[in-house]
């Protein structure tokens, strides 16, 4: 049953745009097999993948754009490269900590503070093995606490990369 209130020529125009919708979603499912497939056949981020939050695609976008780690000097570098690292001004020995600086790659570090947010809602309804993000979600939001563990993540990158080893989880320590 066709409504009259709708005419043919909307009726046309609608139907043009549901046909470009469903081959932009063709388009997008085949972006996404591909970036899964090199996902598979590259090393490094298989490697990046085992860390909690980092899935296929932050995993190759983010080996695909640093490349080799070891041009930045430390995991704080690589933070900073990215933007999630605070701003510093120092004056008569004093530091202080600014914002968060938000220079750097935008889409990298949205993957990033996007799965450190996975992070936190699982860890808000199952536990966690990270007593620090605990104390952290204490004191802060959600989002920033996103934000410290992308800074932690990003680091986590940095030392995997240069040292060509998987992710282990943190160890529980006796008090």
């Amino acid at each position: 049953m066709e409504d009259e209130r709708i005419t043919a020529m909307v009726r046309r125009a609608l139907g043009y745009l549901v046909n470009q919708y469903d081959q932009l979603q063709a388009q997008i499912l085949d972006c996404d097999r591909q970036v899964l497939a090199w996902h598979r056949g590259n090393e490094t981020s298989r490697r990046l993948a085992t860390i909690p939050g980092i899935g296929p695609l932050a995993a190759s976008a983010l080996a695909a754009t640093i490349g080799d780690a070891s041009t930045f000097k430390s995991g704080r570098a690589l933070s900073a490269w990215l933007g999630l690292v605070p701003k510093q001004s120092s004056t008569g020995g004093k530091e202080r900590l600014g914002a968060i600086s938000k220079r750097g790659d935008n889409y990298l570090r949205w993957l990033l503070v996007a799965g450190s947010l996975s992070v936190i809602r699982y860890a808000q309804r199952h536990g966690t093995k990270r007593p620090w993000l605990v104390k952290l979600l204490e004191r802060r939001t959600s989002k920033i606490a996103a934000v410290a563990l992308a800074n932690k993540t990003a680091r986590m990158v940095w030392a995997l990369m240069t040292k060509g080893e998987k992710y282990r989880e943190p160890v529980l320590q006796a008090a």
